[in-house]
């Protein structure tokens, strides 16, 4: 009502929080991204290519989904767990705040969501033995530099949680546990990787007795402003 212009998206109605919400946003930005693009020489090859991808999606988030098993072991390994760290770079770095946002909102466990890069100005203090680290690791032109601070993690006795792409045994030498994803474009990765995120903070809020359905203290801004 208050913008001349707008982007609608139709998830289901929340009684909170909502991980469709997530992902529908995303949606609207590609193809947002997408539009401005074809207006800024984006040839309609290209722009074919982005849109056979987006319709590819569902499968592939299908594939991701088939995470659930290993993703509740990981979760009953960490349940008790009293804080952790999410990290991630570039179009990664948001699944990390979604990955945190979501384990303090159902499971109340403190949890924060960093960029990657900025780890050594201040989030590696955090790191010991009892802290988890996630790291969104997927296949990606910076991953060597990912995967260089997840070293920098298992240095220090840090548990390491990965969220990486099918085959990659680089990031499972280092990881105590890696949950696979299938391979997507970069730009699309945010959509796959964060479906174990949200799993895994479902899988520990269970684990520690939480109403995953009606979290306490949380309500949509749009409804009580």
């Amino acid at each position: 009502r208050r913008t001349p212009h707008s982007a609608w998206y139709y998830p289901c109605w929340p009684y909170t929080l909502a991980s469709k919400a997530y992902t529908s946003q995303c949606m609207v930005l590609s193809l947002l991204a997408l539009y401005f693009g074809r207006l800024r020489h984006l040839s309609f090859e290209a722009g074919s290519q982005i849109i056979e991808s987006l319709r590819a999606l569902p499968q592939k988030v299908s594939l991701a989904l088939e995470t659930n098993n290993d993703v509740r072991r990981i979760a009953a390994k960490y349940a008790h767990t009293n804080n952790f760290l999410y990290l991630g770079r570039q179009y990664n770095f948001p699944s990390a705040l979604e990955g945190a946002l979501k384990l303090k909102e159902i499971s109340y466990i403190h949890a924060e969501g960093y960029p990657a890069a900025e780890m050594k100005h201040g989030p590696i203090a955090l790191v010991d033995e009892v802290t988890p680290s996630v790291f969104v690791v997927p296949r990606c032109g910076i991953q060597p530099k990912v995967i260089s601070n997840m070293e920098e993690v298992k240095a220090r006795r840090g548990p390491v949680i990965a969220i990486a792409c099918e085959g990659d045994h680089e990031v499972e030498r280092i990881a105590d546990d890696v949950i696979y994803v299938p391979d997507v474009e970069e730009y699309l990765q945010p959509l796959v990787c964060a479906i174990p995120l949200q799993l895994l903070s479902y899988h520990v809020a269970l684990l520690r007795g939480c109403n995953v359905d009606r979290p306490r203290n949380l309500a949509k801004s749009v409804t009580v402003e």
